[in-house]
């Protein structure tokens, strides 16, 4: 619940105040939160032609400090800004938009008042603060990648590079630390349409825009570069709209490149591309040999037990390998999906929640667990974190496809009459069709390599269903299933 906000104090003022920048918007933010002076009270500007009407306003709350009035001292003591806050808003700053000073005093009034909410994505004003903050580092991410410094000779003394880029924000503070710390001593200039920075070495300078554009820089080497592109441009190769699909559009005006890059694009399409490859290559004559896939790979030594089993990945994040349990030549066998966080400790298949409501179904069946050899169609655990809980992860289709070797073995070593599929991912494995649907199954019993083959719910879905009423039928099927697999293991019909 939104804790009321205290409506602004005696003879707060209300007018326009300028912000240059995020420092000026602070310290500006900061008295006017210390005089409870409301959002919609401020017109904020952000020209130094403005400059004289932030008197007004700030020097009033200057006075009422020095006057000691008792709602101010104690609203600026009050005022605890969290790190992670301010270097939102920080961010944000550099969001270009009309609004964003008047924006970011709305967000920091509301947090300073208790609407702590106001930094959630549920919010509205938290879902904007977002949004812009992540627009912000989008385009310092696109100026590292993007900006092309291009060099000038040397008698020309400094800066020895030169780049120009028209960035969608204020990033090139930002921007400008970052190529500090990667270009070291060398001295370099980044001018922009509305700002220009200067590093000589050892010191970076700010200035107001100094060039009118690219065509401003000289450069000598750039001549040697477009050579070089276009020997190891492959016209055979060219995919025109993965080209433009990588790069944004606004980009292609400040490369190098794209001044040759449309004229190479018109001679792939008028026929280079057929002709582009080197003469050198030439074709091979021979015979071609079809081979599959697992035909082609080496021959490996299977592992002998699953202690061993290196087949796929998912040994590594498993407390065990969960072989299958029953009689030694059970009619009946039932193959689950995987074990879970409790079969994976324990090291037995279904003595977890699922096992329980098997337990109660196969009761209900008249079905003796004691007589049915129960087992899983993949053998580890597959999981992922939720806080400190392990929660189950549908193993993929590989993974599946790998641990078919060790249910194999198990239907060759039981030979089962009967097999009862518990759920989607068992019955992909028991037929060995990735295909295959589930609910074309259910309730029709089909014949695979000479056993019977019946297909129903997994017990972990009876326990996700929400629904009461389909919690009932989904037992009741699962039930059901074990009754039909029950009469074909005694020799009834299907």
């Amino acid at each position: 619940m939104n804790q009321a906000v205290p409506a602004p104090g005696p003879g707060s003022p209300a007018g326009p105040v300028l912000a240059r920048d995020f420092a000026e918007w602070r310290e500006a933010a900061r008295r006017l939160i210390a005089r409870r002076v409301p959002p919609e009270s401020i017109q904020w500007m952000q020209h130094a032609g403005d400059a004289d009407l932030l008197g007004d306003v700030l020097a009033d709350a200057a006075a009422a400090n020095d006057a000691g009035t008792e709602s101010a001292p104690h609203a600026a003591q009050a005022l605890r800004i969290p790190r992670a806050l301010m270097e939102m808003l920080e961010c944000a700053a550099c969001f270009r938009v009309a609004d964003r000073w008047a924006f970011l005093y709305r967000v920091l009034w509301r947090w300073q008042y208790g609407e702590q909410e106001v930094l959630s994505m549920a919010d509205d004003d938290g879902a904007r603060l977002q949004a812009m903050a992540k627009d912000v580092r989008r385009e310092e991410h696109d100026m590292h990648a993007y900006l092309r410094f291009r060099e000038r000779p040397e008698d020309k003394g400094a800066p020895r590079f030169v780049a120009w880029f028209e960035p969608a924000h204020d990033v090139l503070p930002q921007v400008a630390q970052h190529f500090v710390r990667r270009m070291g001593r060398i001295s370099w200039m980044i001018a922009t349409p509305d700002a220009t920075v200067l590093w000589d070495g050892a010191q970076l300078h700010h200035a107001a825009a100094l060039l009118r554009g690219p065509a401003d820089i000289e450069d000598e080497g750039e001549a040697l570069w477009l050579t070089y592109y276009r020997s190891i441009f492959n016209p055979a190769r060219l995919n025109a709209d993965l080209m433009h699909s990588h790069i944004t559009s606004r980009f292609w005006k400040h490369l190098p490149e794209a001044a040759v890059v449309p004229e190479m694009v018109a001679q792939a399409a008028a026929g280079a591309r057929s002709t582009g490859q080197s003469q050198a290559v030439g074709r091979r004559s021979g015979t071609t040999i079809p081979v599959s896939a697992e035909q082609a790979q080496p021959e490996r030594e299977q592992p002998r037990t699953l202690d061993e089993c290196r087949r796929c990945e998912l040994w590594q994040n498993a407390t065990q390998a969960v072989a299958g349990q029953g009689p030694r030549h059970a009619k009946i066998m039932l193959v689950g999906e995987q074990p879970g966080d409790q079969e994976d400790l324990a090291g037995k298949p279904f003595v977890g929640p699922a096992g329980e409501l098997l337990e109660r179904a196969m009761e209900q069946a008249g079905m003796d667990r004691g007589q049915v050899y129960i087992t899983n169609a993949v053998k580890h655990f597959k999981w992922e974190l939720r806080g400190k809980r392990r929660l189950h992860k549908t193993p993929a289709q590989r993974e599946v496809l790998a641990c078919h070797y060790w249910l194999e073995e198990e239907l060759s070593q039981i030979g089962p009459g009967v097999v009862v599929a518990l759920g989607s991912t068992a019955l992909k494995s028991v037929l060995q069709d990735g295909r295959v649907n589930l609910k074309d199954y259910i309730d029709e019993p089909v014949q695979h390599e000479g056993r019977w083959i019946v297909a129903t719910y997994h017990p972990a879905y009876v326990l996700r269903v929400p629904d009461a009423q389909a919690r009932q039928d989904a037992l009741a099927a699962i039930v059901a299933a074990l009754r039909t697999a029950w009469r074909l293991a005694q020799g009834g019909a299907a």
